[in-house]
């Protein structure tokens, strides 16, 4: 996806820079195998980024709103298609093959 979600500079854009590279970095698997729901590694996330994030909502706009909803977009899409992948790997280990040429004595 090549799309340029703001074609004129945002004034947050290195704040979305930085988001996307703390989500990066941060290991999020280890809260998940210590038995910790993604809900509660999201919250957690933005509990330790809280004064970060606070810093960014104070200049805020409209059409920072829209950059927003983009992501928020693309992020959906990229869960739809996570789910559509592992459906398919069900699907294909639930496949037998049956050898109709076999038959039992």
């Amino acid at each position: 996806m090549k799309k340029t979600i703001n074609k004129k500079h945002n004034k947050n854009e290195p704040w979305f820079k930085w988001l996307t590279t703390e989500l990066n970095s941060y290991e999020a698997f280890k809260d998940f195998e210590s038995g910790k729901n993604p809900r509660d590694v999201a919250e957690d996330f933005i509990s330790r980024n809280s004064t970060a994030i606070s810093q960014v909502f104070e200049d805020f706009d409209e059409e920072d709103k829209d950059t927003l909803d983009q992501f928020l977009k693309l992020t959906e899409c990229e869960m739809h298609v996570f789910r559509i992948l592992e459906k398919q790997i069900e699907i294909k280990n639930k496949v037998r093959f049956v050898d109709f040429k076999k038959r039992k004595k």
